[in-house]
């Protein structure tokens, strides 16, 4: 396994690193945490009543574009509004619901666990432990729990 994840870009789920954490996802001090840890993150944003927002089921903590405007950054819009404003910005993102797979605005393929992948996939994993059975290097993988690198 440590073969493949040296390949890989590794993305925290909404900031989380020691697995999910509901009351710190998507929190901006949670994710400056994890982005000193050097990961990428992928955190959820919303675009209502001309403000930017992150937040999984609702908007809760209030950002703005240059906070968005992160290399290491994967926004998953949350609703219209936020889709275009991304896209208007050229700020890397995606939408999905309950899609196997869609495409972000960078060309990679954002993919639902256990579904087929490419060398352009970013798959959402529940553990690493599904990694081992990957007969093709994906993209990256993006997870809550990241305590595993560290053991190995």
């Amino acid at each position: 396994m440590i073969n493949i994840l040296v390949n890989m870009k590794i993305i925290s789920h909404r900031g989380n690193i020691n697995g999910r954490n509901i009351d710190l996802e998507n929190n901006p001090v949670h994710i400056e945490n994890t982005l000193n840890s050097g990961y990428d993150v992928e955190i959820d944003v919303w675009y209502k009543n001309d403000k930017l927002y992150l937040g999984h089921d609702a908007p809760e903590y209030e950002v703005d574009l240059d906070y968005l405007n992160n290399k290491k950054f994967w926004c998953h819009a949350k609703n219209l509004d936020a889709l275009k404003l991304l896209l208007d910005e050229k700020i890397h993102c995606f939408w999905h619901q309950e899609d196997d797979y869609t495409v972000t605005s960078k060309g990679y393929i954002w993919t639902y666990p256990e579904k087929h992948i490419t060398s352009r996939s970013v798959i959402v994993c529940r553990d690493f432990d599904q990694l081992n059975e990957l007969e093709i290097t994906p993209h990256g993988v993006c997870i809550d729990n990241l305590n595993i690198l560290n053991m190995l």
